[in-house]
């Protein structure tokens, strides 16, 4: 999530987080969705439950359980984490909760900083609507969210590399420039808000990534 502070007045518009970064946007995602056949071929299509599950057909990534356990890490960074409780795909900025999630709420909050940013990852009105332009996405449910966020994962180059290397502090970096709560290389926010350390956030992975594997209960959120 990218917040203006409120002296600003504004909010980012149509544009998304890429119109604020210019040529500090990635290049070149790296491309690893499956492939949809023009047939429709139902394995390429798979998706799943908020928890990795096999759900319903949806969307283009396949979410394993380390892409799921990196969803969960971004989530525990943006503050949506609510251990690990579905609650945070209905929250907007400052923690307020939605009930219709037909679509982005696209609620602009005046708080320490001035916001629309919505959903488990956090989106502002003009990334969700790329993103779900490019997707095909229909509404706001926590698939479409889970697909939206991935994309932009993605589009940021990391997600490659992730599947390759799981997550570590190069992918942290590549990814900071989408989600402020994530450290870029230098350890501090892309755009100078607060931001969670490395170690931490790879700690909570790590932790995730276990509980997926052997279906413990979520983690609990760990002290700064």
């Amino acid at each position: 999530m990218l917040s203006l502070p409120l002296a600003t007045g504004r909010i980012p518009g149509s544009g998304s987080l890429q119109s604020l970064l210019g040529s500090r946007a990635s290049s070149g995602p790296d491309t690893l969705a499956l492939a949809v056949s023009a047939q429709g071929d139902a394995s390429a299509k798979r998706s799943a439950t908020p928890e990795g599950g096999s759900g319903r057909e949806q969307g283009i990534y396949r979410i394993t359980p380390e892409r799921r356990a990196l969803l969960n890490t971004i989530r525990y960074a943006e503050g949506t984490w609510t251990a690990g409780r579905p609650d945070g795909y209905r929250m907007i900025y400052g923690g307020s909760l939605v009930n219709d999630l037909e679509r982005h709420p696209e609620i602009t909050v005046h708080s320490t900083y001035l916001s629309a940013a919505a959903g488990a990852y956090q989106f502002l009105p003009g990334t969700w609507q790329e993103a779900a332009r490019s997707l095909g996405l229909r509404d706001f449910q926590p698939r479409s969210q889970d697909q939206a966020a991935l994309y932009l994962v993605e589009k940021r180059g990391a997600l490659a590399r992730f599947d390759r290397h799981g997550l570590c502090p190069e992918v942290l970096a590549r990814l900071a420039p989408e989600w402020a709560s994530l450290p870029s290389r230098s350890g501090g926010s892309y755009y100078g808000q607060p931001v969670h350390g490395a170690e931490k956030l790879l700690r909570f992975y790590q932790a995730e990534l276990a509980r997926l594997r052997g279906s413990q209960p979520p983690a609990p959120p760990q002290q700064a």
